[in-house]
Order: structure tokens, then C-alpha cells, then sequence
């Protein structure tokens, strides 16, 4: 693809972002477009972003960390989006529905570092070292691709379906626990609607950021300390509605919340 289409697609991702619009797949009028490509055009939308001023990234987000995910955009890998300042809320907080698009909530570990990561050859020992802590996740995906007719191509393009990301307060160590079986409750309004567990998220959450590193480091970008890290959902996406309330509770971390309006 060459760089024209490339900025064209990035361009019309980040106004569909700003104006809450959303537009056709991308797939649809660029059926052989790869995912290399795919990664071009999320840069070019994140610069965009950046280039307004007033956000700066804060770290990135793993998805496609399910099989079930996998099988349905029929890849056998994750993918990965950029965090910024703009996207990042607390525990409690309020998120206007409308500054959306299709927004669904997923249950997460969110990693945070203390030291830099640069792969290739990053292991699970090196993730466990370079981590300050984790905490309860949010992330809030949505979609400026129509409907959700995605393929890989489209949501990788689209900045890895990124929304903005609640973290909550309650911090631990992740060489304490085994993340791969902690256990994870999502409720809106009191209700259970998802449980899951750690092991969700490419069968071990440091997996899944071993992975991050490793493939980034393979474009010669590293993780850096104080980036947040979100590993990958642990549960099915729930739809958001206005005049809600969710919890997810992860056993041995805490719980985070957030309210929608």
C-alpha cells in the first residue's frame, strides 16, 4: 500500500475518531490490504492524535489475546495499540457515552513498569522483573469501523479497537501471585454478567506482555518504565449503555469501577 492510501485510511480513522462517526471497513475497499499495512495506518492516525497537542502516550494495549478471537479474525497472533494520556480514567469515574462510538467494557490486569523492556529476547523472568506492579483494569474498547465488521486488518488499523482504559487503585506484586488463575468478576448494576480468569490472556498474562516486548522489539521500539501496560480481556466484551455501573473484582488485586453517563 502506498503512502498516500496509507494517510488517506489514518486520516479517515482519526476523523472518524474526533467526529464520532463511524466508517465503512477499510477491508472493503482494500481487500488485500496486509497487516503490515494494516500497523502503518494506525501509526499514521496515532501522529494525527499527537500532532493535536494535548495527549502523549502512555504505554499500549494487547488484543486478540483469546482464541475464540483469534478464530473469529482467523489469525494465530495478538495485536497491539498505543495508550495516551486522553484515554486514561480512575476508579469511579464518569465516561460520557457520547464521546464514543460502539463502546463494550472488558476486564483486564493492567501492568505498569519500573524499568524499560527491549526485545527480541525478553522472557517471562524479564516481564516479572521490569513490572512495578498490577492493577484492576477497564478498558473500554470501541470501534470507528462500522457496526464492528471487523478484520484484523481493520481493528489493527484502528489503533487495536482502542477507547480509553480505567485503572483502579489497588496495586500488587505480580511475582506473588499466579496471575494465570486469579479470578475475575465483571458486574454492572450488582448483576454478574462475565467471570474469567488470568489464564484467558494468551495462557498467562506475562505472556501476553513477553509477547508486546518481544514483537516490538523486533521494530526497534522497547516498553519503557512507567508505561501502563493492558494485557488482554479476560472475559467476553460487554456493551456499555448511559446510566450504568460496572465493577470488575480480579482476586488477589482489587476491583476497579466506572460509571457511564
Amino acid at each position: 500500500m502506498n503512502q498516500n492510501k496509507i494517510e488517506q485510511y489514518g486520516d479517515a480513522l482519526y476523523d472518524a475518531l474526533i467526529n464520532r462517526q463511524a466508517i465503512d471497513p477499510l477491508t472493503a475497499s482494500e481487500p488485500d490490504m496486509t497487516i503490515e499495512d494494516a500497523y502503518k495506518v494506525q501509526l499514521r492516525m496515532i501522529e494525527r492524535r499527537l500532532q493535536a497537542g494535548n495527549e502523549h502516550i502512555i504505554g499500549k494495549k494487547i488484543g486478540v489475546t483469546s482464541q475464540v478471537v483469534m478464530d473469529m479474525l482467523k489469525v494465530d497472533q495478538p495485536d497491539f495499540g498505543h495508550l495516551t494520556s486522553a484515554m486514561v480514567y480512575g476508579d469511579g469515574d464518569a465516561i460520557p457515552t457520547d464521546s464514543l462510538i460502539s463502546p463494550r467494557a472488558e476486564g483486564e490486569i493492567a501492568f505498569v513498569l519500573k524499568h524499560d523492556l527491549t526485545g527480541p529476547g525478553v522472557t517471562n523472568a524479564d516481564v516479572l522483573r521490569a513490572t512495578e506492579y498490577v492493577l484492576p483494569c477497564f478498558e473500554i474498547v470501541d470501534s470507528r469501523i462500522r457496526d464492528w465488521k471487523i478484520k484484523i486488518q481493520d481493528t489493527v488499523a484502528d489503533n487495536a479497537s482502542s477507547g480509553v482504559f480505567v485503572l483502579g487503585d489497588a496495586a500488587a506484586d505480580p511475582r506473588k501471585i499466579d496471575l494465570s488463575v486469579v479470578g475475575m468478576t465483571l458486574e454492572k448494576d450488582g448483576e454478574i454478567l462475565a467471570t474469567g480468569a488470568g489464564a484467558a490472556a494468551l495462557g498467562h498474562p506475562v505472556n501476553a506482555v513477553t509477547w508486546l516486548a518481544n514483537t516490538l522489539g523486533r521494530l526497534g521500539i522497547s516498553l519503557k518504565a512507567g508505561e501502563v501496560i493492558l494485557s488482554g480481556s479476560l472475559a467476553a466484551m460487554i456493551p456499555v449503555q448511559a446510566n450504568t455501573n460496572l465493577r470488575v473484582s480480579l482476586g488477589g488485586i482489587g476491583s476497579v469501577g466506572v460509571r457511564f453517563v
